[in-house]
Parts: C-alpha cells; sequence; structure tokens
C-alpha cells in the first residue's frame, strides 16, 4: 500500500510513460500562471501523480530545468493531492544563457507560481450529498 502523504517521489507517484502524458494533455489546461501551466486528470489510482515538461527551449541550462522540476516536485509532495494526474509544463522561458543559470529569486519566484499552480486543486470541492431524513421516526414530505 502507498502512503498518500509520504514525503517520497517513488516511480509509482510519476507520469513517466508517453500515452500517460498524452492523455492528460488532450484535455484543457486548469490553471496557467506566468510561466506554467497545470494539466490534470482524474485517476484510479489511491494517489497523486506529476510529470514534469521543462523544455530546453524555455530554460536553455540543464541546470535551470533541474532546478524547475526539484522546485515542483517538493511543493507536490507536500501537497494533499489525491487520485489526480498533474502535469506542469514550463510554457514561457524563465532566463536566457546570458544570466545566471539559478538565483535565490529565481527559485522564489518558481515556488510562488507552483504554489499558486497546486493550490488552486487543494481546494474543497463542492461534494453533492443526500439530505438525512429526520431520525424521530418522522416521515418526509
Amino acid at each position: 500500500m502507498i502512503d498518500t502523504m509520504s514525503g517520497d517521489f517513488a516511480r509509482v507517484r510519476r507520469i513517466v510513460k508517453t500515452d500517460e502524458f498524452s492523455s492528460v494533455f488532450r484535455l484543457r489546461p486548469v490553471q496557467k500562471t506566468s510561466h506554467f501551466v497545470l494539466y490534470t486528470r482524474p485517476n484510479e489510482l489511491t494517489h497523486a501523480r506529476l510529470g514534469v515538461v521543462a523544455a530546453k527551449r524555455f530554460a536553455p541550462r540543464a541546470v535551470t530545468r533541474n532546478t524547475i522540476k526539484r522546485v515542483t516536485r517538493e511543493i507536490f509532495r507536500r501537497s494533499a493531492l489525491i487520485n489526480v494526474d498533474c502535469i506542469v509544463r514550463l510554457s514561457k522561458p524563465v532566463n536566457s544563457k546570458a544570466g545566471p543559470a539559478t538565483t535565490a529569486q529565481l527559485k522564489r519566484e518558481l515556488r510562488v507560481e507552483i504554489l499558486r499552480l497546486f493550490a488552486s486543486q487543494a481546494g474543497p470541492k463542492p461534494a453533492v450529498t443526500a439530505i438525512p431524513l429526520a431520525s424521530s421516526g418522522g416521515t418526509a414530505l
């Protein structure tokens, strides 16, 4: 059994196959920020899974792409998402080859944007519940 609040990022918590990515990408984006797009799809598992796409054309340095993935995984691990597949895709350039590959300011800005993405999914969903009948043995109209 998988502990849903575990701090690990085991293979079962990742979206790794091309067809799994494709099935989530087919759906309309759920949330957008200035640099990222979040796609989600409900899954049949007891835990959430994550895929991160950081294209070389938007983050030319591997250090930057790895930082994006690391920050995204860290926030995902701490989120309370259940049975949903999430893909976070970098959609706009975050820096260029001219500047530093990663800075504390860049990490802070990435963290804020990614937190906003996952916060949009962690909110309570309205549930349809049945109204219970009176328990005193009365009849309902």
